[in-house]
């Protein structure tokens, strides 16, 4: 009955047309009106506005690795605001099929332990990380935005500033104590960066796209850096650990590991594009 009407009455075609219309008005409403209904990892991100800042360090500070300092330009882009815990992990585990990581913590999955959920997922290999974002319509960030993300543009030594690190700002320099380690992700708001990042020093080191070349600095490109072209045999990390000292949980000091490494303080954040910014390739 319904299909003859389409055919012999133009003013049904026409309320056909509008309920439609409407109909699916209200989903798009909807769906805008609750972020996060589509996202696979519905974690805050926060946007870095495109423009220069200061990467590296000057001549007679920090590694070889870091130097030259140079103004280096980045299209806009966001960043998750915390690294990926557990929680998170484990629902990509269980999505994908994913295997699961080394439990630091005792034997047996993730999921069988708590009090671990908000902990930054450890034991990821460079692999790990690019898969979990990918599944997340993510990536890794490059070594360029990570340090925006982490010093803003002026050139600062830590993510809140030039003061030393403290155990109000940010968690290093420890022994490992098992499930007593790592601090839930967001849990030191005095360490955040100028744009309200957290956890860019200490806690876990975080994987990054790059290939790792202790040279790079010297002949980069000064506007969206992606990595070396090269191929090589380790990845850039950025940002300290539980164990690292003062030293190495500056906004600039450079990590690198293998593929397959997997520690108890290397974890991961992703970053996103926005509008037509370049996808790192490698």
């Amino acid at each position: 009955m319904i299909t003859g009407l389409w055919r012999r009455s133009p003013q049904f075609k026409r309320i056909t047309i509008v309920v439609v219309t409407v109909i699916a008005l209200m989903q798009s409403l909807t769906e805008e009106a609750l972020p996060g209904t589509k996202e696979l990892d519905p974690v805050a991100m926060v946007t870095i506005p495109a423009g220069a800042f200061l990467m590296g360090n000057p001549e007679g500070k920090g590694r070889e690795d870091e130097r030259p300092q140079r103004s280096v330009y980045l299209d806009e882009f966001a960043i998750d605001q915390v690294e990926v815990t557990n929680e998170r992990y484990m629902v990509f585990v269980k999505s994908t099929g994913h295997r699961n990581p080394p439990n630091p913590y005792s034997t047996g999955s993730l999921t069988s332990i708590n009090g671990i959920e908000q902990l930054p997922v450890v034991q990821t290999t460079w692999y790990d990380a690019k898969a979990y974002c990918s599944w997340a319509k993510k990536r890794l960030p490059t070594e360029a935005e990570w340090e925006k993300a982490a010093r803003g543009t002026d050139g600062r030594r830590y993510p809140w500033g030039n003061e030393p690190p403290t155990a109000k700002r940010a968690n290093f320099d420890r022994e490992w104590e098992d499930e007593h380690t790592l601090h839930a992700v967001g849990s030191l708001p005095n360490g955040d960066s100028p744009y309200g990042v957290k956890d860019m020093a200490g806690n876990v080191r975080e994987w990054v796209s790059d290939w790792y070349d202790a040279d790079y600095y010297q002949h980069a490109p000064d506007r969206n850096p992606q990595g070396p072209d090269k191929k090589g045999v380790v990845r850039s990390i950025r940002g300290g650990s539980w164990h690292s000292p003062a030293s190495d949980v500056t906004t600039s000091a450079r990590g690198r590991g293998g593929f397959a490494l997997q520690t108890h303080g290397t974890g991961f954040r992703c970053a996103r594009s926005l509008e037509n910014a370049p996808q790192p390739s490698h």
